[in-house]
């Protein structure tokens, strides 16, 4: 079996991916029923919480009130649930803003109302409320040095959990006496609905001390305003058990398994045999890519584990330790490390790309590798070891005019790639 346009071929999976956990796919047929005498509220977080809002006026029937946030440049067309637009990796004053209304809302509820929460990755920057006695700034700073440190998503979103006014369970109890109903879209390996987003309507087990201990691990600067406040027992979150989340319900609609497997389909389609390696993939970036380039090495050689021609996918969620200063992403980083192992492995041809359409802070989704892909930079003068000695994979792509700007895509269950070898 043979592909005529391996490049469009991987792009035909990613797409496929994308539109199978898309909330106008699939939000629907998780819609609670209207209250009788109550109330409806939505409120929400993440890059897929503008198009989660949109689904929801499209398919509910009755009234509507609420606010979301999502990332700028991720907004959709609403009527009634308004949609604000704040920054992401690293919190604004938007989002600060946002996060102190949503929470002003939901004051004063009864019994008889609903909230509707609409849940998906980024919610942890965009609904940035420090708790009290630490300033913004100040949780900008940690956030950036988290997310330059290598530290696992689990691990960030405890130290955000436990410095949060809204995050970790707390959004939930100031809804009061209201049932609430959590619509989530996965962006985390494993899928755990309290890691997603930080939580903000879930009951979380973490512990303000492991908190500090993730900090101390990774060498981060406390302020001691902030190490105040995590040997303090008002940082601590509620835990599993509590009875005021007895009425409360929630819904992962979409994860990373969910995109994989309709890429596989796609494949299948096409005469070409999947094979999903993993969908909670973690680890820094480069060592993942020269582990895949290993795997497809021995695919080529060996025929082991997998038969020519396959697609190998998986998902989850790779980390950068930046120590360059150059233009990255996690889904280029991994990509130019396969190239460089692969060494223009003949047959092989790869796409890595974030579903949320952003590749890190960049404009792109990720990138595209080919056989040729070496040989190409060159003859361009472009050293790809260079570059990534300075996190500056971006540069390496852009120059072959290899990345995929997809822009937006609304929606996020993280890492997406697909291997290709024929």
């Amino acid at each position: 079996m043979s592909v005529p346009d391996p490049r469009q071929f991987l792009l035909d999976l990613y797409n496929t991916a994308i539109s199978a956990v898309h909330p106008r796919t699939l939000l629907a047929e998780f819609l609670p029923q209207p209250p009788v005498n109550g109330r409806t509220l939505v409120i929400g977080a993440g890059k897929g919480a503008a198009a989660m809002a949109e689904a929801v006026e499209r398919n509910w029937n009755g009234p509507l009130s609420g606010l979301v946030v999502t990332r700028y440049g991720h907004g959709a067309r609403t009527e009634q649930i308004e949609v604000v637009e704040a920054s992401h990796p690293v919190p604004d004053e938007a989002g600060r803003q946002a996060a102190a209304r949503m929470l002003d809302m939901v004051q004063g509820l009864t019994e008889d109302d609903l909230v509707l929460c609409l849940i998906s990755g980024g919610g942890s920057a965009l609904l940035a409320l420090p708790a009290e006695g630490i300033t913004l700034a100040e949780k900008q700073a940690l956030n950036k040095a988290l997310l330059r440190s290598g530290a696992a998503i689990g691990e960030m979103n405890c130290v955000r959990k436990h410095l949060s006014a809204i995050k970790g369970g707390r959004l939930a109890l100031a809804c009061g006496k209201a049932r609430v109903v959590t619509l989530l879209i996965s962006d985390v390996p494993g899928d755990d609905p309290r890691v997603i987003a930080s939580g903000p309507t879930l009951q979380d087990a973490s512990t303000s001390a492991e908190a500090l201990a993730i900090l101390r691990k990774y060498k981060i600067d406390i302020p001691q305003s902030v190490h105040a406040h995590l040997e303090s027992p008002a940082s601590e979150t509620p835990k599993p058990g509590d009875p005021r989340f007895e009425r409360n319900s929630h819904h992962v609609i979409a994860t990373a398994q969910d995109a994989l497997e309709a890429a596989a389909d796609k494949a299948r389609d096409a005469g070409i045999t999947p094979y999903i390696l993993s969908d909670g993939i973690e680890g820094e970036a480069r060592d993942i890519g020269l582990m895949h380039a290993a795997l497809a090495r021995q695919v080529i050689a060996r025929g082991q584990p997998f038969q020519r021609p396959c697609v190998i996918l998986s998902g989850g969620e790779t980390t950068v330790t930046v120590r360059g200063n150059g233009r990255g992403g996690r889904n280029v980083e991994f990509l130019l490390s396969l190239a460089l192992a692969l060494e223009a492995a003949p047959g092989v041809h790869a796409i890595a790309c974030d579903t949320d359409g952003i590749d890190g802070s960049e404009d792109n989704a990720g990138a595209l590798y080919a056989p040729g892909t070496l040989a190409r930079a060159d003859a361009k003068g472009v050293s790809g070891k260079a570059l990534l000695a300075n996190n500056d994979a971006y540069s390496f792509f852009s120059a072959l005019d290899d990345l995929v700007v997809s822009g937006p895509t609304r929606t996020n269950v993280n890492d997406f790639r697909a291997i290709l070898i024929l």
